[in-house]
C-alpha cells in the first residue's frame, strides 16, 4: 500500500493528494456525527493540535454506513464539526468504507492492518488506523479505543519518523 498515491476530495470538493502527507505520521479515522462515539471528535482535535507541529495528523473521513449515524451533507457535517468540537485537522467527503463501493484508502488499510480475530471489515464508526507513509506501517485501533490511548504509539511514531529522517540526512 502507498499511501502517497490516493486523491480524496475534502468537505469543499477540494481534490486532495495523501501525498502531501508524506513527512507525516497519519492517523485516519471514518468519523460519524450521530454515533456514540462521536465526542472522541474532541480527544482527536486535542492530539492534532499537541502533535502537528512535529509531523502528525489526523484526517476524517465521515460515513454513513453504521446506523444511519452520518446523513448530513459535506456543509452540515463541516459546520457540526467546527461548531462543537472545534475540529481544524482535515475532514474529507462522505465516503463507503466497507463492500463494493469502499474507497480505496480503507479498501487498502483493512488489507494492511486487520481487526479482532483477523477480521477485515471495519465495525463501526471512529475505526482508526495510524499510518506512517514513510515506512508504510499500518497499526489499527477499535472504535472503543479512546484517541489519548493512543498518545504513546503516537509519540514512537514520531520519533522513529524522525530518526530515520536524521539518517537519511546524515547519510547524504
Amino acid at each position: 500500500m502507498n499511501f502517497n498515491d490516493y486523491k480524496m476530495p475534502l468537505l469543499n470538493g477540494e481534490l486532495k493528494s495523501l501525498g502531501d502527507y508524506q513527512n507525516n505520521i497519519v492517523l485516519v479515522v471514518n468519523t460519524a456525527s450521530k454515533c456514540g462515539f462521536t465526542r472522541q471528535y474532541k480527544a482527536l482535535e486535542d492530539l492534532y493540535q499537541k502533535y502537528k507541529d512535529e509531523g502528525f495528523i489526523v484526517l476524517g473521513f465521515p460515513c454513513n454506513q453504521f446506523g444511519n449515524q452520518e446523513p448530513g451533507d459535506s456543509t452540515e457535517i463541516g459546520q457540526f464539526c467546527e461548531r462543537n468540537y472545534g475540529v481544524t485537522f482535515p475532514i474529507f467527503k462522505k465516503i463507503d468504507v466497507n463492500g463494493s463501493n469502499a474507497a480505496p484508502l480503507f479498501h487498502d488499510l483493512q488489507q494492511e492492518a486487520t481487526g479482532l480475530f483477523g477480521s477485515k471489515r471495519i465495525k463501526w464508526n471512529f475505526t482508526k488506523f495510524l499510518v506512517n507513509p514513510m515506512t508504510k506501517s499500518v497499526c489499527r485501533y477499535a472504535p472503543h479505543k479512546k484517541p489519548e490511548d493512543l498518545d504513546l504509539d503516537i509519540r514512537l511514531s514520531l520519533n522513529r519518523a524522525k530518526r530515520r529522517q536524521r539518517a537519511v540526512t546524515t547519510a547524504v
